[in-house]
Protein backbone atom coordinates (compact mmCIF):
# COMPACT_ATOMS: atom_id res chain seq x y z
CA UNK A 1 0.00 0.00 0.00
CA UNK A 2 1.44 3.74 -0.48
CA UNK A 3 2.20 5.52 2.13
CA UNK A 4 1.06 9.02 0.24
CA UNK A 5 -2.78 8.73 0.13
CA UNK A 6 -5.26 11.59 -0.61
CA UNK A 7 -8.06 10.73 1.88
CA UNK A 8 -11.96 12.73 2.01
CA UNK A 9 -15.09 11.94 3.26
CA UNK A 10 -17.49 12.39 0.25
CA UNK A 11 -19.64 14.44 2.67
CA UNK A 12 -17.21 17.46 3.00
CA UNK A 13 -15.78 17.93 -0.27
CA UNK A 14 -13.12 15.79 -2.38
CA UNK A 15 -11.01 18.51 -2.68
CA UNK A 16 -10.15 17.44 -5.95
CA UNK A 17 -11.06 19.62 -9.71
CA UNK A 18 -12.99 16.66 -10.58
CA UNK A 19 -15.12 14.17 -8.43
CA UNK A 20 -12.44 10.97 -9.18
CA UNK A 21 -15.94 8.56 -7.67
CA UNK A 22 -17.21 8.37 -11.18
CA UNK A 23 -13.61 7.48 -12.29
CA UNK A 24 -12.62 4.70 -9.37
CA UNK A 25 -15.73 3.15 -10.47
CA UNK A 26 -15.22 2.26 -13.68
CA UNK A 27 -14.88 1.65 -16.70
CA UNK A 28 -18.78 1.44 -16.45
CA UNK A 29 -21.19 0.05 -19.45
CA UNK A 30 -23.75 2.16 -20.42
CA UNK A 31 -27.01 2.05 -20.45
CA UNK A 32 -28.49 3.02 -23.54
CA UNK A 33 -32.13 2.68 -22.55
CA UNK A 34 -35.49 3.01 -24.87
CA UNK A 35 -38.82 3.97 -23.58
CA UNK A 36 -41.71 5.10 -24.17
CA UNK A 37 -45.05 6.84 -22.64
CA UNK A 38 -48.67 6.10 -22.53
CA UNK A 39 -49.00 8.10 -25.86
CA UNK A 40 -46.57 6.07 -27.87
CA UNK A 41 -43.75 9.56 -27.78
CA UNK A 42 -40.34 8.01 -27.73
CA UNK A 43 -37.55 8.64 -25.87
CA UNK A 44 -33.77 7.45 -25.79
CA UNK A 45 -31.21 8.56 -23.40
CA UNK A 46 -27.73 7.13 -22.26
CA UNK A 47 -26.81 6.31 -18.06
CA UNK A 48 -23.69 6.23 -17.01
CA UNK A 49 -24.94 4.51 -13.67
CA UNK A 50 -25.76 0.72 -14.70
CA UNK A 51 -24.76 -2.98 -14.97
CA UNK A 52 -26.54 -6.52 -14.40
CA UNK A 53 -27.36 -7.95 -11.73
CA UNK A 54 -28.28 -11.36 -11.91
CA UNK A 55 -28.22 -14.51 -14.52
CA UNK A 56 -31.17 -16.37 -14.00
CA UNK A 57 -33.37 -14.67 -14.63
CA UNK A 58 -31.20 -12.05 -16.30
CA UNK A 59 -31.97 -8.51 -14.43
CA UNK A 60 -30.34 -5.65 -15.61
CA UNK A 61 -30.75 -2.00 -14.17
CA UNK A 62 -30.10 1.75 -14.20
CA UNK A 63 -29.75 4.31 -11.65
CA UNK A 64 -31.81 7.72 -12.96
CA UNK A 65 -30.02 10.65 -11.07
CA UNK A 66 -33.00 13.30 -10.88
CA UNK A 67 -36.34 12.56 -12.24
CA UNK A 68 -36.11 11.86 -15.77
CA UNK A 69 -38.13 11.37 -19.00
CA UNK A 70 -37.25 7.72 -19.14
CA UNK A 71 -38.19 6.84 -15.18
CA UNK A 72 -41.41 8.95 -16.12
CA UNK A 73 -42.32 6.82 -18.64
CA UNK A 74 -40.61 3.20 -17.46
CA UNK A 75 -43.15 3.73 -14.17
CA UNK A 76 -46.64 4.15 -16.24
CA UNK A 77 -45.63 1.52 -19.12
CA UNK A 78 -43.66 -1.11 -16.77
CA UNK A 79 -40.96 -1.75 -19.73
CA UNK A 80 -38.25 -0.45 -21.62
CA UNK A 81 -35.65 -1.76 -23.94
CA UNK A 82 -31.54 -1.24 -23.39
CA UNK A 83 -29.00 -0.88 -27.03
CA UNK A 84 -25.53 -1.98 -26.48
CA UNK A 85 -23.57 1.54 -27.48
CA UNK A 86 -20.46 0.69 -29.31
CA UNK A 87 -18.27 2.92 -31.10
CA UNK A 88 -19.27 3.60 -34.07
CA UNK A 89 -22.82 5.01 -32.50
CA UNK A 90 -20.80 7.13 -29.99
CA UNK A 91 -21.95 9.96 -31.71
CA UNK A 92 -25.12 9.21 -32.29
CA UNK A 93 -25.60 7.86 -28.16
CA UNK A 94 -24.00 11.32 -27.43
CA UNK A 95 -26.75 12.88 -29.17
CA UNK A 96 -29.79 11.58 -27.78
CA UNK A 97 -28.22 12.59 -24.16
CA UNK A 98 -29.26 16.03 -24.72
CA UNK A 99 -31.45 18.02 -22.53
CA UNK A 100 -34.75 18.02 -24.40
CA UNK A 101 -38.11 18.14 -23.47
CA UNK A 102 -40.00 15.24 -23.33
CA UNK A 103 -42.29 16.56 -26.54
CA UNK A 104 -39.06 15.53 -28.39
CA UNK A 105 -37.62 12.59 -30.13
CA UNK A 106 -34.02 11.39 -28.78
CA UNK A 107 -34.19 8.94 -32.27
CA UNK A 108 -35.08 11.59 -34.14
CA UNK A 109 -32.57 13.91 -32.40
CA UNK A 110 -29.48 11.42 -33.24
CA UNK A 111 -30.51 9.72 -36.26
CA UNK A 112 -31.23 6.57 -35.26
CA UNK A 113 -34.23 4.19 -36.05
CA UNK A 114 -36.61 2.75 -34.22
CA UNK A 115 -37.77 -0.73 -34.63
CA UNK A 116 -40.60 -2.95 -33.26
CA UNK A 117 -39.36 -5.34 -30.24
CA UNK A 118 -40.99 -8.74 -30.23
CA UNK A 119 -42.11 -9.22 -26.46
CA UNK A 120 -42.83 -5.54 -25.39
CA UNK A 121 -44.40 -2.11 -27.26
CA UNK A 122 -41.02 0.24 -26.56
CA UNK A 123 -38.74 -0.26 -29.72
CA UNK A 124 -35.06 -0.82 -30.14
CA UNK A 125 -32.33 0.90 -31.58
CA UNK A 126 -32.01 -0.52 -35.02
CA UNK A 127 -28.43 0.11 -35.54
CA UNK A 128 -27.42 -1.03 -31.89
CA UNK A 129 -25.87 -4.81 -32.71
CA UNK A 130 -27.06 -6.16 -29.21
CA UNK A 131 -30.72 -5.05 -27.48
CA UNK A 132 -32.51 -6.47 -24.62
CA UNK A 133 -35.98 -6.00 -24.19
CA UNK A 134 -37.10 -5.87 -20.54
CA UNK A 135 -40.15 -5.99 -18.19
CA UNK A 136 -39.77 -3.80 -14.52
CA UNK A 137 -39.25 -5.64 -11.44
CA UNK A 138 -38.32 -3.04 -9.03
CA UNK A 139 -37.99 0.63 -9.14
CA UNK A 140 -36.27 1.88 -5.66
CA UNK A 141 -35.45 5.46 -4.74
CA UNK A 142 -31.90 5.32 -2.85
CA UNK A 143 -31.47 6.34 0.27
CA UNK A 144 -28.24 7.84 2.66
CA UNK A 145 -26.81 5.84 5.39
CA UNK A 146 -29.22 7.63 7.83
CA UNK A 147 -31.62 6.23 5.26
CA UNK A 148 -33.05 9.87 4.47
CA UNK A 149 -34.28 9.35 0.47
CA UNK A 150 -32.37 11.32 -2.10
CA UNK A 151 -33.64 12.17 -5.81
CA UNK A 152 -32.32 9.01 -7.28
CA UNK A 153 -34.09 5.80 -8.48
CA UNK A 154 -32.65 2.55 -9.37
CA UNK A 155 -34.78 0.58 -12.16
CA UNK A 156 -34.52 -2.98 -12.76
CA UNK A 157 -35.79 -5.45 -15.34
CA UNK A 158 -35.91 -8.83 -16.23
CA UNK A 159 -35.03 -9.26 -19.75
CA UNK A 160 -37.50 -10.99 -21.63
CA UNK A 161 -35.66 -11.08 -25.23
CA UNK A 162 -32.73 -10.86 -26.66
CA UNK A 163 -31.32 -9.60 -30.54
CA UNK A 164 -27.93 -10.42 -31.10
CA UNK A 165 -26.48 -9.60 -34.56
CA UNK A 166 -25.29 -13.13 -35.81
CA UNK A 167 -21.84 -11.82 -36.69
CA UNK A 168 -21.18 -11.28 -33.15
CA UNK A 169 -21.15 -15.37 -32.60
CA UNK A 170 -18.40 -16.91 -33.32
CA UNK A 171 -18.68 -20.59 -33.05
CA UNK A 172 -21.72 -19.45 -30.80
CA UNK A 173 -19.69 -17.44 -28.18
CA UNK A 174 -20.75 -13.94 -28.26
CA UNK A 175 -17.18 -12.15 -29.06
CA UNK A 176 -16.98 -8.97 -27.01
CA UNK A 177 -14.41 -7.29 -28.15
CA UNK A 178 -15.62 -7.22 -31.84
CA UNK A 179 -18.75 -5.25 -30.37
CA UNK A 180 -16.29 -2.60 -30.03
CA UNK A 181 -18.37 -1.51 -27.03
CA UNK A 182 -18.02 1.74 -25.43
CA UNK A 183 -17.67 2.30 -21.57
CA UNK A 184 -17.48 6.01 -19.58
CA UNK A 185 -15.05 6.02 -17.30
CA UNK A 186 -13.96 9.35 -15.01
CA UNK A 187 -13.79 12.62 -16.21
CA UNK A 188 -16.25 14.88 -17.67
CA UNK A 189 -16.08 13.43 -21.60
CA UNK A 190 -13.95 10.26 -20.66
CA UNK A 191 -14.97 6.82 -22.42
CA UNK A 192 -13.07 3.80 -22.95
CA UNK A 193 -13.44 1.43 -26.11
CA UNK A 194 -13.24 -2.71 -25.28
CA UNK A 195 -10.68 -4.51 -27.82
CA UNK A 196 -9.14 -7.72 -28.38
CA UNK A 197 -5.45 -6.36 -27.12
CA UNK A 198 -7.20 -5.07 -23.62
CA UNK A 199 -8.76 -9.27 -23.03
CA UNK A 200 -6.79 -11.63 -20.75
CA UNK A 201 -7.91 -14.88 -19.48
CA UNK A 202 -8.31 -15.99 -15.68
CA UNK A 203 -10.00 -19.37 -14.75
CA UNK A 204 -11.78 -19.60 -11.61
CA UNK A 205 -9.62 -21.58 -9.22
CA UNK A 206 -10.80 -25.49 -8.62
CA UNK A 207 -10.66 -26.47 -4.50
Amino acid sequence: MPDDIHFYEPAKGHGLPHDPFNAIVGPRPIGWISSQDEQGRLNLAPYSFFNGFNYIPPIVGFSSVGRKDSLNNIEKTGEFGWNLATRSLAEAMNQSCAAVGPEVDEFDLSGLTPVASRVIAVPRVQESPVSFECKVTQIIQLQRADRQLIPSWLVLGEVVAVHIATWLLKDGVYDTAAAEPILRGGGPADYFQIGEAAKFQMYRPKV
